[in-house]
């Protein structure tokens, strides 16, 4: 087997500055795929590019936390709260769905409107993932796993990092061998229902432990040991402007960086989409 290699873009639609950041990173970079937040500021920008964009594979970006959602916060009191937002954090989000069957009940009906939403753009799903990875929570991968076979949708990601390639990039190793440690486990789980549901994914997925992180030199050491068949790496690019600290703009130049594409080259790694992993099959 081939080395084949799936960089994705994610929070497309969340504001212009990532949307044209994607969009040069696709064209004049080594990003293949991106992952579309429906409920984003900049949707209908991102659907637009994505359009005049057409080799640009797209999938659904959920989004369950630390964002607004596509239906009505009245209609889904108990997941909008009363600002009509989701909970802020992961954690506090996966527990709160977890505990509260009103909850859980409304959170379906906004997972579907999310792929619906998707759907009416006119736009083909590559994929589906969740902002944060919040479709590791079974409540949610539950409902993906349902909703996403009435679209044809089958690709997942499943966010299997390699801490031994972030380690030496890590300022806490405790931390985050035990943070590793714990997505070990749920993503075997969720690996074990995907298969058993007819879903693929990728082996392994880079980047999770260094979010927020990413450099240079670590996406060119990474590189030596991307194994065999289909990986993803993933990144949040954006272009100055948006509210962060300038950790977007640094991962578009990662995107652009003419040693990663001759390292990418000389190693023989085939830049792919996810729709290449079910061709592949």
């Amino acid at each position: 087997m081939t080395r084949r290699l799936i960089v994705n873009g994610d929070d497309f639609g969340a504001s212009r500055e990532v949307n044209e950041a994607i969009i040069l990173a696709h064209r004049r970079g080594i990003l293949t795929s991106t992952s579309l937040m429906v409920s984003g500021a900049a949707f209908e920008h991102a659907v637009t590019l994505a359009k005049d964009n057409p080799r640009l594979a797209v999938g659904l970006h959920l989004t369950l936390v630390d964002g607004r959602p596509v239906m009505r916060p009245l209609e889904i009191p108990h997941v909008a709260g009363d600002n009509g937002v989701f909970p802020f954090g992961p954690a506090r989000a996966g527990l709160y769905y977890f505990l509260s069957p009103r909850a859980r009940g409304e959170l379906f009906h906004e997972i579907e409107a999310q792929f619906e939403k998707f759907a009416q753009s006119g736009l083909n799903f590559s994929h589906v993932d969740a902002h944060c990875h919040l479709h590791l929570h079974p409540v949610v991968l539950d409902a993906i796993v349902e909703i996403a076979r009435r679209y044809g949708v089958k690709r997942v990601r499943v966010p299997a990092d390699s801490l031994f390639s972030a380690l030496p990039f890590l300022r806490s190793a405790p931390w985050a061998s035990g943070y590793a440690l714990l997505f070990k486990l749920l993503t075997g789980s969720m690996k074990r229902k995907l298969r058993k549901q007819g879903f693929i994914f990728p082996g392994r997925v880079y980047g999770h432990l260094l979010t927020g992180k990413m450099s240079r030199e670590y996406v060119l050491a990474l590189l030596d040991g991307v194994p065999r068949g289909f990986s993803e790496l993933y990144f949040h690019p954006s272009l100055p402007g948006s509210e962060e600290d300038g950790q977007g703009f640094r991962e578009l130049c990662i995107l652009m960086d003419p040693d990663v594409r001759s390292k990418i080259d000389r190693l023989g790694i085939i830049l792919s989409t996810y729709s290449d992993l079910e061709r592949d099959l």
